[in-house]
C-alpha cells in the first residue's frame, strides 16, 4: 500500500514541478519584459522633458535663460535616466530573445550580472530623484538663511516641466525596483533548486 501523493514516481514529480517552474518563468519573463520597457520609455521621457525645458525671463532690460544645466542636480538626472533608459533597452531585447528561443536562465554568472547591474540602476534612479526633489524644494521655498531666492516665482514654467520630469523619472525608478526583485528572485531560486533535488523519497510502502 503507499500513501496518496506520496508514492507517486519521481519521474511523475520532475514533470509536475517542471511544468509549475516553467509557467512560473514564463509569467515572470512577461512581467519583467514589460517593466523594463516601461523604465525605457519612462527614463527617455523624463530625459526629453529636462533637456528641452527652457524658459527665458526678462528682469528689466536683462534677458535671463533658465535651462537644466543651471542645476547640477538636473544634469545627474539627465545622466541617470540616460543610463537607465539604455540599460533597459538591452536587458529588454535580452528577455524577448530569451521567450522566443524559450530558455530559462540557469547561468549563476550571468544571473548575478543582471541582479547587480538591476540594483545599480535602481540606486542610481533613487539618488537622482531624490537630489532633483530636494533643489525642487529650495527652488520652490527658497532657503533664508543662505538668502537664496524662491526661482520657480520667477520661472514657474521651467520649473513646472522640471517637477513633470522628475515625477516621470520616479515611476521608472519604480519599475526598476521592481525589476530589481524580480532579478533577485531569479538568481536565488537557482541556489534553492539544489536543495529540493537531495530531498529523500518519502514513498512508504508496504
Amino acid at each position: 500500500m503507499s500513501y496518496s501523493g506520496v508514492g507517486n514516481s519521481p519521474g511523475h514529480v520532475a514533470v509536475f514541478h517542471g511544468g509549475k517552474m516553467k509557467l512560473i518563468d514564463r509569467r515572470l519573463k512577461l512581467t519583467e519584459l514589460f517593466l523594463r520597457c516601461s523604465a525605457t520609455v519612462l527614463a527617455l521621457l523624463a530625459l526629453i522633458l529636462i533637456v528641452t525645458d527652457t524658459q527665458v525671463k526678462r528682469i528689466f532690460t536683462i534677458e535671463k535663460k533658465a535651462k537644466y544645466t543651471d542645476m547640477k542636480s538636473l544634469v545627474f538626472l539627465v545622466v541617470a535616466n540616460g543610463i537607465v533608459a539604455a540599460y533597459s533597452l538591452l536587458q529588454s531585447v535580452r528577455c524577448v530573445v530569451g521567450s522566443v528561443k524559450g530558455s530559462v536562465l540557469l547561468n549563476k554568472s550571468l544571473a548575478w550580472a543582471i541582479f547587480l547591474g538591476d540594483q545599480a540602476m535602481a540606486y542610481m534612479s533613487v539618488a537622482a530623484i531624490a537630489a532633483s526633489a530636494e533643489s525642487g524644494l529650495i527652488g520652490i521655498r527658497g532657503e533664508e538663511k543662505l538668502q537664496w531666492m524662491k526661482l520657480c516665482n520667477m520661472f514657474g514654467k521651467f520649473c513646472n516641466r522640471a517637477a513633470g520630469g522628475t515625477a516621470t523619472a520616479l515611476l521608472a525608478s519604480v519599475a526598476m525596483v521592481f525589476v530589481s526583485s524580480i532579478s533577485a528572485f531569479s538568481l536565488f531560486r537557482l541556489y534553492g533548486g539544489a536543495t529540493t533535488q537531495r530531498q529523500p523519497n518519502l514513498a512508504v510502502t508496504k
